[in-house]
């Protein structure tokens, strides 16, 4: 039996770290949080905190402690209060913990990830920015350190499931033995079978509303234009240590497949479930053995089919954009991910329009390749570039 695991959830009050507090909850013999960690919403993380017994709580700054403190209920015991970026590293990095939940998105959650990495945690990585960006780095660390590396993404984690490991998570140096392609699935999102030409019009309200998973804005958008499945193939390539030639993308409408492993001798392995992050994060919480998620059977004969396309560039180019990053290096993958951050942060407050994004994306792609002196060492190496990255796609007239 897995060992008794106190865990730190970095993002509690985003849709993962809600996800992954229900799950520990439902099993407080194995489980309990440590700490949590929020940006904005201090009264809801007051309220996890006072039901999770938390430990310890992270902040931004000194106006997020002061809206914690006034959403504690008075005569109950507060849990430490750590404020910034370094407390929420050294929180990752603690002795006291076991295992991280990496849910913040963005490229802010990188540190933290990087620093739980460095301490020789159990890492369920649901941050994709932390490979996107720091792959190389990140996966040293975990291969240095002795750490554990659980894919939280339902397609990393589905092919994590269907691939031959042995009992122990880490960081492969290779692909494993006998393995053709990897097949990582896309809903297709809300405009699968949209008009090319009404794209246009498209507002922040349709692209957040995916037609089967529960997702925050950010996420919800990307996964529209295929961008989240564009970052998560340049994941994979980390992951499993697969050439991009390696990984194929398959539009499967359903959501019921969550990604497949082809083996030389023609067998696909596939691993199917509800549409329920609980899952893979009930997954990575038991690892190697499986804990009750919470989530209900899958009745096969409901669906009646599984649909299976090719996905359609000219509707997905952010999809086209992140193999080309992934093939041209780490450099232009950092710049893939920055840029498009500021575009759908854009869109989302109404200053750019849906078809641009992509469009933004590009231009950064350009300009990066132009940056011949850069050198990618290390997390500050990274994090300038990153930073240089979005200065030069937030002047692409986004105001």
């Amino acid at each position: 039996m897995t060992a008794f695991q106190r865990v730190v959830v970095l993002g509690s009050t985003g849709s993962i770290g809600e996800s992954t507090l229900d799950v520990i909850a439902r099993h407080p013999d194995r489980l309990a949080v440590y700490a949590l960690s929020a940006y904005s919403r201090m009264e809801r993380l007051a309220e996890q905190a006072l039901a999770s017994r938390a430990a310890v709580v992270v902040v931004p700054d000194a106006k997020a402690r002061d809206k914690f403190v006034a959403a504690w209920p008075a005569g109950q015991a507060a849990p430490e209060i750590r404020i910034g970026a370094q407390a929420l590293a050294d929180t990752a990095a603690d002795a006291q913990c076991d295992a991280v939940m990496a849910a913040i998105v963005g490229a802010a959650g990188l540190p933290a990830a990087l620093a739980a990495a460095r301490a020789g945690k159990r890492v369920l990585l649901a941050n994709k920015e932390a490979l996107v960006a720091a792959g190389s780095l990140f996966m040293q660390a975990i291969r240095d350190n002795g750490a554990e590396l659980l894919p939280i993404d339902s397609e990393h984690n589905a092919i994590f499931q269907c691939l031959p490991h042995g009992g122990r998570a880490g960081a492969p140096d290779a692909p494993a033995p006998g393995v053709r392609r990897l097949l990582l699935t896309a809903s297709g999102g809300p405009f699968r079978g949209r008009d090319l030409e009404d794209l246009h019009e498209v507002t922040p309200a349709q692209a957040c509303a995916h037609p089967n998973w529960s997702m925050g804005r950010k996420i919800s958008v990307d996964s529209a234009t295929m961008l989240n499945k564009g970052l998560e193939v340049i994941e994979a390539h980390w992951l499993f240590a697969m050439p991009a030639d390696r990984i194929e993308v398959v539009v499967h409408p359903q959501s019921v497949i969550h990604s497949m492993v082809e083996y030389d001798d023609g067998s696909i392995l596939a691993q199917l479930g509800q549409p329920d992050m609980r899952t893979p994060i009930s997954y990575g919480l038991g690892f190697p053995e499986r804990l009750d998620s919470g989530v209900g059977p899958l009745d096969l004969t409901r669906l009646g089919r599984l649909d299976f396309e090719k996905p359609d560039l000219a509707r997905f180019p952010c999809l086209a954009l992140a193999f080309e990053a992934l093939r041209a290096g780490q450099g232009a993958c950092i710049a893939l991910n920055a840029a498009n951050e500021v575009a759908v942060d854009a869109f989302l407050a109404g200053r750019l329009g849906y078809t641009w994004i992509p469009r933004v994306i590009e231009a950064t792609l350009e300009w990066q390749g132009g940056q011949s002196s850069v050198t990618l060492n290390s997390l500050d190496d990274v994090l300038a570039l990153d930073a240089a990255a979005r200065v030069y796609a937030g002047n692409l007239g986004l105001a």
